[in-house]
């Protein structure tokens, strides 16, 4: 399968910029935006919207001013790699709410988390009764985020 990135058309490209700037733009002022029709803008982001390329639209939400400032980016490296151990640690992560985003990477690390919790005693609450309870857990480590520097970044096409 060829990679969809590599086959959009300057349209799609067009498209997927301008609402990766404002996801509640009209398809009328999408359209314009994009210099084309309003049926056949229509007709490309909802060909967009079913090949899985726009995976869905969801509000910015600011998360000190919603009660959330406590920034971690966790480090997780498990004793084991077997399959039991990394499928609990893929399902239990991802039914957390905490966790933001967990990338399986390379590196001295096993996975890194981006967690948001509400204070530093949820967050202890976090590890205690979540994370050092999984199976496999060989070594955590912390790095707070001081603060941020560039967020939620537009995909390059």
């Amino acid at each position: 399968m060829s990679d969809p990135i590599a086959t959009l058309e300057e349209p799609d490209r067009r498209i997927l910029r301008a609402l990766q700037a404002d996801g509640r733009i009209s398809n009328q002022e999408l359209a314009e935006r994009v210099g084309m029709s309003a049926s056949a803008c229509w007709r490309r982001v909802r060909a967009l919207e079913e090949a899985g390329i726009i995976r869905g639209y969801a509000a910015l939400v600011d998360p000190a001013r919603a009660g959330l400032g406590f920034h971690a980016v966790v480090h997780v490296m498990l004793t084991r790699h077997d399959h039991r151990h990394v499928d609990t640690f893929i399902a239990e992560v991802g039914r957390r709410a905490e966790v933001l985003d967990c990338f399986a990477t390379t590196g001295e690390a096993d996975y890194h988390l981006r967690v948001l919790c509400r204070d530093l005693d949820a967050y202890n609450q976090f590890l205690e009764g979540f994370l050092f309870r999984l199976p496999g857990i060989a070594n955590v480590r912390t790095n707070l985020v001081l603060k941020g520097i560039k967020h939620g970044g537009a995909v390059p096409v």
